[in-house]
C-alpha cells in the first residue's frame, strides 16, 4: 500500500513532530497547522464538547512521516463529509434540524395537557408545571455526559442511543395514573433529549466549512426555536378538543417517524470516526496494529475516564473565570428563560383577559415565530459582514465580526416586551399584543445566532467547553422561569410584570455592545479565550 493511500498530505504542509492535546492554552508560537487552506480548515469548535474535528484535524500535531498513520487518501477524498455533495449535506442538514424541532416541540407541547394533568390527579399548577421545568431540567445535566461520548464513540450512536429512550419514555407519560410517572419520565426524556441539541451544532460543522455553515446553523437554529413556538399551538388545541394523553401520543408519533428517519438515512459525519473506522480496516486486512489515526495517537496517553474529567470540568471553568463566557452565558440564558416563562404569560393575557379558547390562544406565538423567521432570514446579512472582515484580515475575521446581529437584537428584544406589556389592557385588541412577540422573536434568534458564533470564534479550541456552560445556564433559566411566571404577572399585574422583564433586557443590552468594542482586549487577557496575533489576524 502505497503512502498516498494512507495519509493525505498538502504539499506545503509541515507540522510539529511532538504531540500536542488541545487542551493546551494556545499562543501565537505554538498555533498548529496555520497553514492548511482556509476554506477546508478553520480550528474552530461549533458544539459543547465536540471537537468539530473536520476543522481541527488540521491542528493535531503528529508525526507525518510515520507509514502508518491513517488519513484521507487526498484533498478530495468521497469519504470526507466536507466533500461530499451540497444536495447530500444539505438532506443531513434538514434531517439534523429535524431532530431538535422534534425536542423543544415536546418541551412545550406538554403545556397543552397542563389543565387535563391538574383536573385529574389533583395537584397545583405548580406541580403540574414541574413537567416543563424537569424536562428543561434535564436540558442541563446531558450535555455534560453525551457530548464527551459522541467525541469517543461518533455522533450516529449518540444520537440514535438517546433519541430511542427520548421516543420511548412518551409512553409512560402517555398511560400515566398519576403525577410522579409523569415527572420522572419527562425529566429522563430532557436528559436523553439534549443529546441532540448539544451535539446537532457539531454535526453541522462537520460538513460545512466556516465560510459556508451560516446559513446551516440558521437553519438549524430557527428549527430548535420554532418546536417551542408549534408546541403550545398544537397543546392548545388538544386541550380543547381532546383528552391531555394526546398530547404525548402526538409527541410519540412525531419522535418515532424522525426517529426511523435518523436510523435510515442519517450517515456518520465525525471525522476521527470515520478514519478510526478505516484505521481499523487496514488492522484488520494487513494483521498490522501500528495502523493509527491522527487523533487516536493524540489521545493514546489518556484513558477514557481522563478525556471525560477534562470534558467534565472546563466549561465550570471557564464559567467562573472567564467575563465573556459569564456574561453572555447569563444574557443569552435570560432571553431563553423568557420564552419559557410566556408559555405560561400568554395564556394569562389571551384567555384571562380576552377570554380566547385554549386552541385559539395557543396561535398567539406566531408571532414570535414570524420574527423568528425575519431573523433567519436576514443572516445573510451578518455573512456578509463577516466575508467583508476576513477579507480585510487577510482571509480570517475578528471573532468580533459575529457580533452586530447580536447589537440589533438587543434592541429588538426590549421593544417586544415593552410592546406586549402595555397591550394586555381588555381594551386593546388582543392582535396587539400577538404582534409584539415580532421584535421579541427577531430579537432572541439574532442574539442567539450571532453570540454563539462569537463564543466558537473567540474560544476556538475551548469553544465547545464555552458552549456547554452557555447551554448550562440556558437550560437552568428555561427550567426555573415557568415556576414563577404566574406569581410575577398576578403579583404585578400584566404590563408591570412584562415592564419588568423589559427593564432587565435593557440592563443586559450593553453587553454585546461592550464586547462588540472591547471584546479583543478581553481575549488578550484570557487564558482560554483566543488572541487576535494567536489567530495570525
Amino acid at each position: 500500500m502505497s503512502m498516498s493511500s494512507v495519509t493525505a498530505r498538502s504539499s506545503t504542509e509541515t507540522l510539529p513532530t511532538n504531540p500536542q492535546t488541545f487542551d493546551t492554552p494556545m499562543s501565537a508560537s505554538n498555533i498548529p497547522g496555520n497553514n492548511y487552506r482556509q476554506d477546508k480548515s478553520s480550528v474552530q469548535e461549533h458544539a459543547p464538547n465536540s471537537n468539530d474535528a473536520n476543522h481541527l484535524e488540521k491542528a493535531t500535531k503528529v508525526d507525518t512521516s510515520n507509514p502508518f498513520l491513517v488519513d484521507w487518501d487526498d484533498p478530495d477524498d468521497p469519504a470526507n463529509p466536507l466533500n461530499w455533495s451540497k444536495v447530500r449535506r444539505w438532506y443531513i442538514s434538514i434531517l439534523i434540524s429535524l431532530i431538535p424541532l422534534n425536542i423543544s416541540f415536546a418541551s412545550s407541547a406538554y403545556t397543552g395537557a397542563v389543565f387535563g394533568i391538574i383536573a385529574e390527579f389533583k395537584v397545583s399548577s405548580t406541580v403540574a408545571l414541574l413537567g416543563v421545568t424537569f424536562f428543561v431540567l434535564g436540558f442541563a445535566l446531558g450535555p455534560l455526559m453525551w457530548a464527551p461520548l459522541s467525541e469517543m464513540y461518533g455522533r450516529n450512536p449518540v444520537y440514535l442511543g438517546t433519541f430511542a429512550v427520548f421516543t420511548i419514555f412518551h409512553i409512560p407519560c402517555a398511560l400515566a395514573t398519576n403525577i410522579q410517572t409523569i415527572l420522572v419520565a419527562r425529566f429522563i426524556g430532557g436528559v436523553f433529549g439534549s443529546a441532540p441539541l448539544t451535539n446537532a451544532g457539531g454535526s453541522l460543522a462537520d460538513i460545512w466549512t466556516p465560510l459556508e455553515r451560516g446559513r446551516a446553523m440558521a437553519f438549524f437554529a430557527l428549527a430548535a426555536f420554532l418546536g417551542p413556538i408549534l408546541g403550545p399551538i398544537v397543546g392548545g388545541f388538544i386541550a380543547e378538543y381532546t383528552t391531555w394523553r394526546w398530547a404525548f401520543r402526538i409527541m410519540l408519533i412525531f419522535s418515532g417517524v424522525v426517529f426511523i428517519l435518523t436510523l435510515l438515512t442519517l450517515p456518520e459525519t465525525y471525522t476521527p470516526t470515520i478514519l478510526a473506522k478505516k484505521a481499523a480496516k487496514l488492522r484488520k486486512s494487513t494483521g498490522n496494529e501500528r495502523y493509527q489515526t491522527r487523533f487516536e495517537l493524540k489521545d493514546s496517553n489518556k484513558t477514557a475516564s481522563q478525556r471525560l474529567k477534562i470534558s467534565l470540568g472546563r466549561p465550570f471553568r471557564l464559567l467562573f473565570t472567564e467575563p465573556i463566557v459569564l456574561l453572555l452565558s447569563i444574557y443569552v440564558a435570560f432571553v431563553y428563560g423568557i420564552l419559557y416563562l410566556l408559555f405560561e404569560a400568554f395564556p394569562l393575557v389571551f384567555e384571562g383577559v380576552h377570554h380566547l379558547s385554549p386552541g385559539i390562544s395557543g396561535l398567539s406565538f406566531i408571532g414570535i415565530g414570524v420574527g423568528m423567521v425575519i431573523a433567519v432570514s436576514f443572516t445573510f446579512v451578518g455573512d456578509k459582514i463577516y466575508a467583508d472582515a476576513a477579507k480585510k484580515n487577510g482571509g480570517r475575521a475578528p471573532p468580533e465580526a459575529r457580533i452586530p446581529l447580536s447589537l440589533a437584537g438587543a434592541i429588538l428584544l426590549p421593544i417586544g416586551l415593552f410592546w406586549f406589556a402595555w397591550t394586555t389592557f381588555p381594551s386593546v385588541h388582543w392582535i396587539a399584543p400577538m404582534l409584539a412577540g415580532i421584535p421579541f422573536g427577531a430579537g432572541m434568534v439574532s442574539i442567539f445566532l450571532s453570540l454563539t458564533n462569537y463564543l466558537v470564534d473567540a474560544y476556538l479550541m475551548h469553544a465547545a467547553s464555552a458552549l456547554a456552560a452557555n447551554a448550562l445556564l440556558r437550560s437552568l433559566f428555561g427550567a426555573a422561569f415557568p415556576l414563577f411566571a404566574i406569581q410575577l404577572f398576578q403579583g404585578l399585574g400584566n404590563q408591570w410584570g412584562a415592564s419588568l422583564l423589559g427593564f432587565i433586557a435593557v440592563a443586559m443590552a450593553p453587553f454585546p455592545f461592550l464586547f462588540y468594542k472591547y471584546g479583543a482586549k478581553v481575549r488578550m487577557m484570557s487564558k482560554f479565550a483566543m488572541s487576535d496575533e494567536a489567530q495570525g489576524i
